[in-house]
């Protein structure tokens, strides 16, 4: 049985995988991967309008903001109210 060119590196890649330590970056990542995906299609983050690195950073930073301020509304909202019912 011929065996691939890469499969040696495809054991690699199992045998790191079943570590705790990669099964915590996952978790982790995939944490940082939501707040991402959040900014993207909730806030419309999917290019940047301004020009050059500050404008670039001082974009990124506003919608990181205000997505802080949508999280931290939810936790500090009382269990069961809805946030559109307050705000009217």
């Amino acid at each position: 049985i011929a065996r691939s060119v890469h499969e040696n590196a495809r054991d690699v890649a199992r045998k790191l995988s079943a570590t705790p330590e990669f099964k915590r970056s996952r978790r982790e990542r995939k944490k940082v991967e939501m707040l991402f995906a959040h900014l993207k299609r909730i806030l419309k983050l999917d290019r940047l309008r301004l020009r050059g690195l500050t404008g670039a950073q001082d974009e990124f930073l506003l919608a990181a903001t205000a997505q802080n301020l949508r999280r931290m509304a939810k936790r500090l909202m009382p269990f069961g109210e809805d946030m559109n019912a307050i705000a009217a």
